[in-house]
């Protein structure tokens, strides 16, 4: 299956593992960058890096002989370990399970994309020259400076194929809820909470209203969700807390809901409900939901083919998480998610792939290139 053995697979993969690339480890990151580039350099494939100072460089890979490439497969670099967690964790093999910091999130896809588009050159197979690869760096983080070189470079684009794994079932992902965060800012007056409790305003009284407030704002059936997941405030037992602050995730399953949950959000945070608190709203909706449509129903039927003739069962599912599918959906491109190889327990001690999956999630890439090319 592929261009690549079982074993060379996993040789691969164990260097993409064992480099640290979190979100804010440029150095690490541009090394994974920098090391892949070589491989898809040894294929006849040229690229443009897209400097950054802050974050890990992002970079477009296309054939030296691609021209108007219709498919945009689209990788992150980045994982959610800090630096250092490979020594400590480095790659392993349990069973027939490979684990390790990214392993499935994404590094097992860049070996499957790899192999998948080793097969295509060493079949001097013209896909080749219809594909674009985008490596990103800041994905787990929201795509702070990744979202616009994205979005220029799936628009005119037939179709986007986004490596995220697949589902522990094997599902690809047709559907994503959109969401963003805020934090709020709370101002109050600090008293002795013994001697003179009348004289200072509580931040964090202010706080426990507007938690209540906000968490009301869901609604499970229409899927919109908001959760305050973390509070911090006051100085000391015995003192009215002249500030407190909280960090506020939402969730949204369709486009249209972004604009009125953002307005209820405001309305709840305008007000004060302690007098002489003072209240600060920061942030927003960073990502569009993916929304299961016409379009992304017909790709995933041509992939579904391409899976039955490898005697595969193929379902589609949607998932709370986000990725950067969000953006490419949004422009309007079919987009499938979950290209990548089965695993589970990601950003956890336990993430893991499925070792058998490798050849055959790179197998069916292949074959989803080749159809989609003609």
């Amino acid at each position: 299956m592929g261009i690549y053995s079982k074993a060379n697979m996993l040789d691969l993969l164990e260097k993409l593992v064992n480099i640290d690339s979190g979100s804010y480890d440029k150095e690490g990151i541009d090394r994974v960058g920098s090391f892949l580039y070589e491989q898809y350099k040894a294929l006849g494939f040229s690229a443009v890096i897209h400097e950054q100072s802050t974050y890990g460089n992002h970079m477009t890979i296309t054939h030296q002989e691609a021209r108007n490439p219709t498919i945009l497969l689209l990788c992150h670099l980045d994982t959610v370990f800090p630096t250092g967690t490979a020594a400590k964790r480095p790659f392993s093999i349990k069973g027939n399970r490979a684990y390790g910091p990214g392993v499935v999130d994404m590094k097992a896809s860049h070996v499957t994309l790899l192999s998948a588009v080793s097969a295509l050159a060493a079949n001097h197979d013209s896909a080749l020259q219809n594909i674009a690869i985008l490596l990103t760096s800041d994905e787990e983080i929201g795509a702070p400076s990744g979202r616009k070189i994205i979005e220029a470079e799936a628009k005119g684009k037939k179709a986007v194929l986004v490596m995220e794994p697949a589902r522990k079932d094997g599902s690809l992902v047709t559907a994503r809820r959109g969401g963003g965060t805020y934090v709020m800012k709370v101002n109050g007056k600090a008293a002795h909470a013994g001697i003179e409790p009348e004289n200072g305003r509580s931040a964090i009284e202010e706080l426990a209203h507007k938690i209540v407030a906000l968490h009301g704002l869901s609604d499970q059936k229409a899927g919109t969700n908001v959760n305050v997941g973390l509070i911090k405030g006051g100085t000391s037992v015995n003192t009215i807390a002249d500030y407190a602050e909280a960090s506020i995730d939402i969730r949204i399953s369709k486009l249209e809901q972004a604009a009125v949950l953002e307005k209820k959000i405001q309305s709840i945070c305008e007000t004060p409900t302690v007098e002489g608190t003072a209240i600060e709203l920061i942030g927003g909706i960073t990502r569009p939901p993916m929304e299961r449509n016409e379009q992304t129903v017909d790709l995933f039927n041509v992939i579904q083919k391409e899976a039955q003739a490898l005697d595969l069962t193929l379902t589609e599912t949607a998932t709370g998480g986000g990725s950067d599918a969000s953006f490419t959906s949004a422009l309007g491109v079919a987009t499938i998610d979950g290209m990548g190889p089965v695993g589970g327990n990601p950003h956890s001690e336990e993430e893991y792939v499925e070792i058998d999956s490798l050849q055959e999630r790179s197998l069916l890439l292949e074959r989803t290139l080749v159809r989609l090319s003609k």
